[in-house]
């Protein structure tokens, strides 16, 4: 009894995570641009300010910031914006990882060389990994590294809880003909398969009675 009530809020649990942290998300976007809208249009238009101005600002701001990045010319702009995040000891480390991270996924690099999305095999094993090429050379990397014809591949963890980088010979990695995004998404929720496998569905339990 005890080990069907645990299946039942499991199998709840795993229904409503998807949606509670989905809402959770909006939630806390709706109330950050509510805030915001409260600061700045609420005083310039008074009493007829009303409740969702926020989600409005919020959306167009972001639109209006990938208009404006896209324009010949922004990157000065933004490398003056990023000063502060790139000068600062320990906000830089943090600023550069989250930066260099975000660049790797931009759409201007979408025809880049190094966004491959590769399939990792061992040689002697029957273990396949899929990865995204990173680096494509070992040169400029500190003395220890071994050295040839090397790859850095990033092998993404489940639920985007972080990942491994490893460091392997280039006939290791097949290419596969899939986007960076499409990998991402993915490897996000651990490769699950949406279909359902009629063979592979729990029976219902038989009542177990005395004979």
């Amino acid at each position: 009894m005890a080990k069907q009530i645990y299946q039942y809020f499991f199998r709840g649990l795993i229904t409503a995570l998807p949606v509670g942290l989905t809402v959770y998300l909006l939630y806390l976007f709706l109330s950050w641009s509510e805030a915001i809208a409260a600061l700045v249009i609420r005083p310039l238009i008074g009493r007829f300010y009303v409740p969702g101005l926020g989600l409005v600002l919020g959306i167009t701001g972001i639109f209006l910031l990938g208009v404006l990045v896209s324009q010949r010319g922004a990157g000065k702009l933004l490398s003056l914006v990023e000063l502060p995040f790139t000068n600062l000891p320990l906000v830089r480390s943090i600023y550069s990882s989250f930066k260099s991270f975000a660049d790797y996924f931009s759409p201007q690099r979408k025809h880049d060389a190094h966004q491959t999305v590769v399939i990792l095999r061992i040689p002697g094993q029957p273990l396949e990994l899929v990865g995204l090429i990173t680096r494509q050379h070992v040169d400029g990397l500190p003395a220890g590294f071994l050295q040839g014809d090397r790859v850095a591949v990033y092998l993404p963890m489940g639920y985007m809880i972080g990942g491994y980088t490893v460091f392997v010979p280039r006939d290791w990695v097949q290419p596969l003909d899939m986007s960076v995004e499409e990998a991402m998404r993915l490897a996000m929720f651990a490769w699950m398969d949406g279909s359902r496998d009629p063979s592979t569905s729990v029976p219902p339990q038989s009542g177990g009675g005395a004979n």
